[in-house]
């Protein structure tokens, strides 16, 4: 039987902690920074393009290394060499000041490196954990991705209000030197298994996308997965233009820190809680919950309303990634599991591709529709996708496959 490591795991998490900090400060002061300089949804989002579109294309390969090679190295190469790109963006504002263009460079180059990260880092969960305790640090690890949006736009607000966007990258640079030794401390403290690399490089990745497929409702779930991932990258790419548009960027800061307390408060729950039972029914409910909130947060231009419906919004998603975490790692065996998730974050996450291509360009045009702010534009389209969410969920409910893989 496998022995926990929950210390080496809390420390990890730690580092992954600070460098989801230090990742959200950047990703808000460039979001404002972007649309002041042009007013316009569309660049905002093709910034987040950029910076997503590298994981997506790299997590089947970054899948097949973490099986190949010892993660933690891998997870320290990533961290340390992604901040090149916002070293970039930082040498270009200092010296008279960055474009569209620089900033979008800058932000896929290190999105290039980060991409070694999200299958190594999965994978040595499940390396240093036994399945008792994989709930319980779903729920840590899904506060760690929240602290983006929990701590990061309140920290970057204020700074922005008493300082500029180059602060914020200083301080993200400065993240990334404590993550990697954090990764370097759990790296001498657990035994790197060698692994025979007697296979290709083409058929290991084979090996990831027959472990995912083979079982129909891990596949049927990704599938769906890839579908939810589209109405939640439209909210997440449209949420800052449509405050924005009424509000600045302290009240923006302020107001996107109410709004990830809501997953504070679930990820706190379930990491001292956890799931037992039930996951298909408590992640259709939690979708189907999230949808109708998303639809509400679209509604009113008034950042008390905004807050609520937002707080609620957010709580509902711990309990959906508690769930499609715990169902993923339970229907795929662990040697599989580097190249499984490379290929689970590809497919599923090309809902992201999707709505950062046109999140945007459909909030503008909405609003020349409209006759209106590019503000309502947004609003208008998250409404929608709220709605859709919700149909997706329930559509969710009645699929046999899905409920077979918690039995």
């Amino acid at each position: 039987m496998k022995r926990s490591n929950y210390g080496k795991f809390l420390l990890l998490w730690f580092g992954e902690l600070i460098s989801s900090i230090g990742g959200g400060l950047t990703s808000f002061g460039l979001g404002v920074y972007v649309f002041n300089e042009t007013g316009s949804a569309a660049g905002m989002a093709l910034v987040t393009l950029l910076g997503f579109l590298p994981t997506l294309l790299l997590s089947v390969p970054a899948g097949v290394l973490a099986d190949r090679y010892d993660r933690r190295v891998l997870m320290m190469v990533g961290d340390g060499c992604s901040a090149l790109g916002i070293l970039y963006i930082l040498i270009c504002m200092m010296n008279g000041g960055a474009g569209l263009v620089q900033i979008c460079i800058g932000v896929f180059v290190s999105a290039v490196f980060s991409s070694l990260l999200e299958p190594s880092y999965r994978a040595t969960v499940s390396d240093l954990l036994t399945k008792e305790d994989f709930s319980k640090a779903n729920g840590l690890v899904s506060l760690a991705g929240s602290a983006r949006y929990l701590v990061s736009p309140l920290v970057a607000g204020l700074l922005l209000s008493v300082s500029d966007v180059k602060l914020l990258l200083v301080i993200d640079i400065g993240t990334f030197v404590l993550t990697v030794i954090s990764t370097g401390i759990v790296k001498k403290a657990i035994k790197t298994s060698k692994v025979e690399k007697k296979q290709s490089f083409a058929e290991s990745m084979k090996e990831g996308f027959d472990a995912v497929r083979k079982k129909r409702g891990v596949f049927l779930l990704i599938i769906v997965s890839a579908v939810m991932t589209f109405f939640l990258g439209v909210f997440q790419i449209l949420a800052e233009p449509l405050i924005l548009s009424f509000a600045d960027s302290k009240t923006l800061g302020i107001g996107e820190t109410v709004c990830a307390c809501g997953m504070l408060v679930s990820s706190l729950l379930l990491g001292i809680r956890g799931i037992t039972k039930r996951y298909v029914r408590i992640l259709t409910i939690a979708l189907a919950a999230a949808g109708l909130f998303m639809a509400g947060f679209g509604i009113w231009e008034n950042i008390y309303v905004i807050c609520i419906f937002g707080f609620m919004f957010f709580a509902m998603l711990p309990f959906a990634n508690n769930c499609l975490d715990y169902l993923v790692r339970t229907n795929i065996p662990d040697e599989l599991l580097g190249r499984a998730w490379g290929v689970i974050g590809f497919i599923s996450q090309l809902g992201y591709v999707a709505a950062y291509s046109m999140g945007g360009i459909l909030a503008d045009f909405m609003a020349d529709v409209l006759h209106t702010s590019v503000g309502r534009g947004a609003g208008a389209v998250i409404i929608f996708s709220g709605i859709c969410l919700t149909l997706t969920a329930a559509a969710m409910a009645g699929m046999k496959s899905l409920k077979a893989l918690s039995s």
